[in-house]
């Protein structure tokens, strides 16, 4: 039996611009797989003005962590965060998992992460 929840939300997403000294911005979704069997994850985005992106997947290996760069379509599902653009992450796993978001803000020189709401 793995630690975690099976649905992981991320109210607030955005890939921030480059910063302060030409440092890039970076934000990434961190999935920590303890049990013993592989996480298969669906990602939807949701967003203000547009229908949400659906059908974005990943897998984490059985007592492994992955890291999911949104910039980075490998990491992502397949899929590119927009630059600057507000969103919302909610990913779905057939085992539970545990998962946190990350976000370096170089406007401020800062980089903060938090836990999602999970049910």
């Amino acid at each position: 039996m793995g630690y975690g929840k099976k649905v992981w939300i991320f109210p607030d997403a955005e890939l921030p611009p480059e910063g302060v000294n030409n440092i890039p911005g970076h934000e990434s979704v961190i999935i920590t797989n303890t049990g013993e069997e592989e996480a298969k994850v669906n990602i939807t985005l949701f967003y203000e003005e547009k229908e949400p992106v659906k059908g974005l997947c990943v897998t984490v290996g059985a007592g492994r962590v992955r890291c999911l760069r949104t910039n980075e379509e490998k990491d992502f599902g397949g899929y590119l965060a927009t630059v600057g653009e507000q969103y919302a992450i909610m990913l779905e796993s057939n085992v539970p998992i545990v998962a946190q978001y990350g976000r370096a803000e170089t406007r401020a020189v800062a980089f903060y992460t938090t836990p999602g709401y999970n049910e």
